[in-house]
């Protein structure tokens, strides 16, 4: 992605015979939404002249109606490679705007930019590097997705035995043409379970990166005639889907996070840094494990199960099994791993409610607990309790109760928003709570 002024891309989408242009936006809940312009209609889009009906939009705070106004970020402009090469599809990532030019509260994008102009008034840049797994299944005969697959394939497998291997290359050949620096892929654990990681990059462009790359693996898999979700867990008894998301800190071009004279190799910020996420944790798990299904896979019972998702709060320069590890590059790699996210999160929200903790960290000189290096989830309550050990909360419900406690995440996310998002997320687990499940068919109707 390159830096362009409004008449670049002028000459750009006249020179590549680009036909439409999508204004893209993120939703409060992380869902991808758009507007297609077409080319002769683009000049007025730049001029953040493209007007909508925010009340329409889910979540978006519905004050009379408001008319809100689409602003491209123009260093955003990339060519989709899967449409058309005559009359091409492109897009732009937008900011949104109240009719008076100022930032629409709302906004996910915004949020994390805020968060983004705080730490840059400390002389800080947010670097992230997000680990994004996903499933790919088979459709049915209609074309609806299933939860069902023919492969057997385990962690690092290959081909035959991996049947999503050129679903892969093809994900990977066309974000490589978008601009992505892609570092690895490989299969992963469960069966029909995959992990694609891209370059590190500034925050804002790693949440852009990561709503273009889910657009990505769900277009090309479908194209194979297969379905790539990134539910959490969609299937007991298999490991649930991840975003780990790593994290460093730069000031002055150097990786702050680094000390070679710490026995961890970590600087004094870093351990502020983790102190603030700890601190933190229950206030941001409804944001970073934002969906009833999130739980399924951070549920102890589960994670005990030999899965290595994250129940409990904790850390460790080691244990893969902990809220935050420190990966083994150290130096100018070091860098810190935040475990706990799940890939249905809305990355923008995601990464500015870690970042503003971990800033919080910083601020305060918040000490983390001393380091735990075995399995948490091996060690029994009372171990735990001697520890001072706090699981995370286990379901939906104990992460909207532990984000309306929490007063730094919900200053981040705004008043309005913040009210909006508990309310939807009260009416999800009310809804969860009132089904029936097959679950308790099987376990009760013969029995009573």
């Amino acid at each position: 992605m390159g830096h362009y002024t409004k008449r670049d891309i002028m000459r750009l989408v006249e020179e590549e015979d680009v036909e439409f242009i999508r204004l893209q936006f993120t939703d409060l809940f992380g869902n991808l939404k758009n507007a297609a312009v077409t080319a002769s209609q683009l000049e007025k889009a730049l001029d953040n002249r493209y007007v909508f009906d925010g009340s329409c939009v889910e979540g978006f705070l519905h004050d009379n109606d408001m008319d809100m106004f689409l602003c491209p970020d123009l260093d955003t402009l990339a060519i989709f490679p899967w449409r058309p090469q005559q009359g091409k599809v492109a897009r732009l990532i937008c900011d949104i705007q109240k009719p008076d030019g100022t930032p629409y509260e709302g906004d996910s994008r915004y949020i994390l930019k805020k968060v983004l102009k705080e730490a840059e008034a400390l002389g800080y840049r947010f670097d992230v590097g997000p680990e994004c797994e996903f499933f790919l299944f088979h459709t049915d005969d209609d074309g609806n997705p299933t939860v069902f697959s023919h492969e057997k394939a385990g962690y690092f497998d290959v081909s035959p035995i991996d049947q999503g291997e050129n679903v892969r290359r093809d994900i990977i050949l066309t974000l490589e043409e978008m601009g992505f620096e892609v570092e690895s892929s490989y299969h992963e654990v469960a069966s029909a379970q995959h992990e694609i990681d891209f370059r590190y990059d500034e925050a804002l462009l790693s949440a852009d990166n990561i709503m273009t790359f889910k657009l990505a693996v769900k277009t090309i898999a479908k194209r194979f005639g297969m379905h790539a979700t990134f539910m959490p867990k969609p299937q007991a008894g298999v490991n649930g889907s991840s975003m780990h998301t790593n994290i460093s800190l730069i000031r002055d071009g150097k990786n702050i996070f680094a000390d070679e004279n710490d026995p961890y190799g970590l600087s004094k910020e870093a351990y502020w840094f983790i102190g603030g996420l700890l601190k933190h944790a229950k206030g941001l798990s409804a944001i970073t494990n934002p969906l009833v299904n999130s739980y399924k896979r951070i549920f102890p019972a589960q994670t005990g199960a030999g899965f290595t998702a994250p129940s409990y709060i904790s850390w460790s320069p080691v244990n893969r099994s902990q809220m935050i590890r420190i990966p083994a590059q150290k130096s100018e790699s070091t860098r810190i791993e935040l475990r706990s996210p799940d890939p249905s999160c809305n990355p923008y929200l995601a990464l500015a409610v870690s970042l503003a903790a971990g800033l919080d960290g910083i601020r305060n000189q918040i000490e983390p607990p001393k380091p735990v290096n075995q399995d948490v989830r091996k060690m029994t309550d009372e171990e735990r309790k001697c520890l001072g050990i706090e699981p995370l909360p286990r379901n939906l419900a104990e992460a909207i109760l532990g984000l309306e406690q929490d007063k730094l995440v919900k200053e981040v996310l705004g008043e309005e928003l913040c009210k909006g998002y508990i309310a939807a997320k009260k009416k999800e687990w009310e809804d969860y709570c009132s089904q029936v499940s097959q679950w308790e068919i099987a376990q009760y109707l013969y029995r009573f």
